[in-house]
């Protein structure tokens, strides 16, 4: 976790001291980092304009902004006085956007936030800002459950070891170390997921007899066996010795299983990369991401490639 020197919270409406607020803050200190707060107000609506008669829209906006102003210094006041290297900000526009644009400006190298809709609400607990910000932002960003606890007791970390895809091997990198640190750090469970699949098969098992059911289930033993051997290197090129961890060799569509363990598992954080191969800025490999955001119920923390490339780009 010590890769963080640059974090952007986002405060989300909210007055009071998140667990979000509080790890954020604890993971600037520890990292001898540099803590921005912002939140992002909207535009004043163009009925509004025509109702409000004692103030400009502009005098309006920023009446509002000062006043928020005031109440994020008051939330990190005591960060401040604790050493902790932090400042506060409003900003006014649409709020995935503004926020993302923040992060090209000032090359911020995560974000963090509450979790828009309510705990136990699924498919709700992820909010559009969100889900913007998980398909859009080019640093990492971790979206943490209202409920949040102090301490992690379970980890569930999704990798994809294919050898020929230097992307995905590249984000394993990133998800497992950040996964394992931080494992470490709140001496919790670690759960080490990969989902597979056998290319067609659903297609080529429905009577077209391209392949003979004998040959399409020596491919299916073969290619769990590639991928064990693949699970199983990562996970040993990383020491593990003293993190309980486990390993999910899983068969089907990723989007569908992660959630499904993360549920059984009672895990409060999933750790994903994102890989957009589509070629279309803000889109995954099979959606995966989003697939999980609309089942799961805990925090996530998902990963970009170093190649991606946001569809934001700052004014003018």
């Amino acid at each position: 976790m010590k890769r963080f020197k640059n974090i952007l919270f986002v405060a989300d409406g909210r007055t009071e001291v998140t667990g979000a607020f509080d790890r954020a803050v604890t993971l600037a200190k520890d990292n001898q980092a540099r803590l921005s707060v912002i939140d992002v107000l909207d535009k004043v609506p163009p009925d509004a304009r025509m109702l409000i008669t004692t103030m400009s829209p502009l005098e309006l906006e920023e009446m509002l902004t000062q006043k928020r102003v005031g109440q994020l210094e008051d939330l990190i006041a005591q960060a401040k006085d604790d050493g902790v290297q932090i400042s506060a900000k409003v900003l006014v526009g649409t709020r995935f956007i503004e926020i993302i644009r923040e992060v090209l400006r000032n090359n911020h190298d995560l974000v963090m936030k509450p979790a828009r809709g309510k705990a136990g609400s699924t498919p709700r607990l992820f909010g559009s800002t969100d889900r913007h910000l998980t398909r859009k932002c080019p640093c990492p960003v971790w979206i943490f459950k209202p409920t949040w606890r102090k301490k992690f007791d379970r980890i569930l970390v999704a990798v994809d070891p294919t050898p020929t895809d230097d992307e995905s091997q590249a984000l394993n990198t990133v998800v497992m170390d950040l996964a394992t640190s931080l494992a470490a750090l709140e001496n919790c469970e670690l759960h080490v997921v990969h989902a597979w699949t056998v290319y067609a098969e659903a297609i080529l098992r429905e009577g077209y007899h391209i392949l003979a059911k004998q040959e399409l289930d020596k491919l299916a033993r073969k290619t769990e066996r590639e991928h064990k051997k693949w699970l199983e290197e990562l996970i040993r090129s990383y020491d593990l010795s003293d993190v309980a961890h486990r390993a999910h060799l899983l068969k089907g569509d990723a989007g569908e299983l992660i959630p499904d363990l993360a549920i059984q598992e009672r895990a409060d954080l999933v750790i994903m990369g994102t890989v957009g191969r589509t070629g279309i800025a803000g889109f995954f490999i099979g959606n995966t991401a989003e697939k999980v955001l609309d089942v799961v119920d805990c925090s996530v923390l998902t990963v970009k490639p170093d190649s991606f490339v946001t569809p934001v780009r700052l004014e003018g």
